[in-house]
């Protein structure tokens, strides 16, 4: 079977990020970071619903009891579809205005690990990357990072997946379930060879990392080792991340950035949710947060 990239017919994003697929109601949730709204695709009808949040979304769970947490510029709030309402947990960076929350997933276990970037143009590192379990607990795993991008876990959960986009790396590090400590951080992946920056990324049931190249308009397919295993080039120019999708997990879609930098771009594919038919391979279920 060829692979086949669609684009699916939805309102372009500012920023797409976090495409997030439920199993359950078999629907694909992402972000408009930029544009501050979560959005939800049914792929079987085609209608796209969209929920307005008061500032910029770096990512969301769903939540076992309902509805979702969600990562915005000022922390973690739990939202409630029904009412359209975010609701404040905490805000470990409150004190820092130049920073904003970015990419996140949940671990095996239900809890939600979360990183922090620098706002656009001040070129520093004051990100950080957190876990927020279930109890509300928030820990620093880890500061002096420049974009949050990325975190995923291997098929066992025992793997942790995180890059900074501007040092053009994917780290591994060795994860503990129980606690939900790292340790034995290494670099998995150096992409300044490859002239590629990191963004979004997922796991297959493999164990192959899925990498949204944003700065070069591809999909790179990492085996467990770190090796660059299969490329994808896709019509955006700024593709921000990766999620398998649809009924048997086989469809890989790809959320892309229409405003670079700040400025918007002249390609008219950017900013479009895209399909990928075909690959070969399947994703995994991603876990909801039990808090």
């Amino acid at each position: 079977m060829s692979v086949e990239i669609k684009k699916v017919d939805t309102e372009r994003d500012r920023l797409g990020e976090g495409p997030l697929w439920d199993p359950q109601d078999q629907v694909l949730y992402w972000v408009d970071s930029n544009g501050c709204r979560i959005r939800r695709l049914d792929p079987a009808s085609g209608d796209v619903q969209n929920w307005p949040v008061s500032e910029q979304i770096g990512s969301m769970a769903l939540r076992e009891s309902g509805g979702a947490v969600i990562a915005l510029k000022s922390g973690f709030h739990f939202f409630d579809f029904e009412s359209g309402t975010a609701t404040p947990i905490i805000d470990p960076e409150q004190d820092e205005g130049r920073t904003r929350f970015n990419d996140g997933k949940v671990d095996r276990q239900g809890r939600f690990l979360v990183g922090s970037m620098d706002m656009p143009g001040t070129n520093a590192f004051r990100g950080s990357l957190y876990r927020l379990d279930p109890d509300l607990k928030l820990t620093r795993l880890r500061e002096n990072v420049g974009v949050s991008n990325g975190p995923c876990f291997s098929p066992d959960g025992n793997t942790f997946y995180f890059a900074d986009s501007p040092r053009k790396m994917i780290w591994a590090y060795d994860y503990d379930g129980a606690t939900g400590d790292l340790s034995n951080m290494r670099t998995f992946i150096d992409l300044e060879p490859l002239g590629a920056i990191p963004d979004g990324a997922t796991v297959d049931a493999d164990g192959c990392l899925w990498s949204a190249l944003v700065s070069r308009g591809r999909i790179g397919c990492f085996s467990p080792d770190g090796e660059l295993v299969r490329t994808i080039e896709v019509p955006t120019d700024h593709p921000s991340s990766v999620m398998f999708g649809d009924p048997g997990l086989d469809v890989l879609y790809v959320t892309s950035i229409w405003e670079w930098l700040q400025v918007k771009t002249e390609n008219d594919a950017d900013g479009h949710l895209f399909a990928i038919h075909g690959l070969d391979t399947a994703g995994l279920p991603e876990r909801r947060f039990t808090g």
